[in-house]
C-alpha cells in the first residue's frame, strides 16, 4: 500500500473519537478498579508470580496510544493523552470528594458502604500523585518514540516501533510509579523487583497483542484512507494543535 507524495490536511475522522474514548475508558479502569488488589498466578518453571490486577488493563491503554500515533499522528495522540490525564484528575478529585462526603445515618446501607468506598477508591495522595505523573511521563514518552521511529524507518517494520515504544513508556512509567508510591514504605529491593516483573509483564503483553495491533492499524489506514507522518510536527507536549502530515492512500 503507497501513499501519495504531496501530504494533505484531512479532517473528521471515522474513528478517532471512539479511540479516544477507549482509550480513557481502560485507563480509569486500570486505576479505578484494579490498583489495590495483589494477584498470584503460578506458572510452569517460574512458580508463583505476583501483580497488580490494575496491570491487565494499563498494557491496553498503550495498544490504543500505539494505534492513534500510528495512524493520526503524534500530534492527536497528544490530545487523547490530555484527555486521559483530566479524566483521571476528575475521577481522583470526584472519588476523594464522595469519600469525604458525610453518610447519611438514616440510611443502613451507608454503615458497610462507606468503609467499603474509603477501602477501594481512598488512595493515598502519594498512589494518586504517582499514576497521574507516571502515566503522563510514560504515555509521551511511548508516543514520541514510536512518531520518531516511523520516520526513521519510513514507515515499514510496525513491530520494531510499537514494542520499542513500549519498552521505553513502560520502562518509564514503571521508575516513576513505584518510587514515588512507595519509597520508604517499601524495601529497596522490593521495589526493585516489582519494577523489573511489571514492566516485563507489560512488554509482553505488547509482544502478545502485536498481531492485533497490525489488524487494527491496517483497518483504520484503509478505512481513514490516511497514514500520518510527523515530518514537521513540534514534539513537545504542552499542546493541542492538530498538525501531522496526512497522506492520502491510494
Amino acid at each position: 500500500m503507497s501513499s501519495s507524495p504531496s501530504t494533505v490536511r484531512m479532517h473528521g475522522f471515522r474513528y478517532y473519537d471512539l479511540l479516544v474514548g477507549g482509550m480513557v475508558a481502560v485507563l480509569l479502569c486500570s486505576n479505578l478498579i484494579g490498583p489495590a488488589k495483589v494477584c498470584t498466578i503460578t506458572l510452569p518453571l517460574l512458580g508463583a508470580l505476583s501483580f497488580g490486577a490494575g496491570n491487565l488493563f494499563f498494557p491496553v491503554s498503550y495498544i490504543f496510544g500505539d494505534v492513534l500515533t500510528e495512524v493520526y499522528g503524534y500530534a492527536r495522540a497528544r490530545r487523547a493523552i490530555w484527555a486521559g490525564f483530566g479524566a483521571l484528575v476528575f475521577a481522583t478529585l470526584m472519588s476523594q470528594a464522595i469519600i469525604r462526603m458525610p453518610p447519611s445515618p438514616l440510611e443502613p446501607f451507608n454503615a458497610q458502604l462507606q468503609p467499603a468506598l474509603e477501602l477501594v477508591f481512598g488512595n493515598t495522595w502519594r498512589i494518586a500523585l504517582a499514576s497521574l505523573v507516571a502515566y503522563w511521563l510514560g504515555d509521551f514518552a511511548n508516543s514520541f518514540v514510536l512518531a520518531k521511529m516511523k520516520l526513521w524507518t519510513r514507515g515499514r517494520w510496525l513491530w520494531t516501533r510499537t514494542i520499542g515504544s513500549t519498552l521505553v513508556g513502560q520502562g518509564i512509567d514503571s521508575l516513576t510509579f513505584y518510587p514515588i508510591a512507595f519509597i520508604g514504605i517499601w524495601e529497596g529491593q522490593t521495589i526493585l523487583k516489582v519494577i523489573a516483573f511489571n514492566w516485563a509483564m507489560k512488554v509482553l503483553v505488547e509482544v502478545v497483542f502485536t498481531p492485533i495491533t497490525y489488524a487494527v492499524v491496517g483497518f483504520l489506514k484503509v478505512r481513514e484512507g490516511v497514514d500520518t507522518y510527523d515530518e514537521r510536527t513540534r514534539f513537545t507536549p504542552f499542546s493541542l494543535k492538530d498538525e501531522g502530515e496526512v497522506r492520502a492512500l491510494r
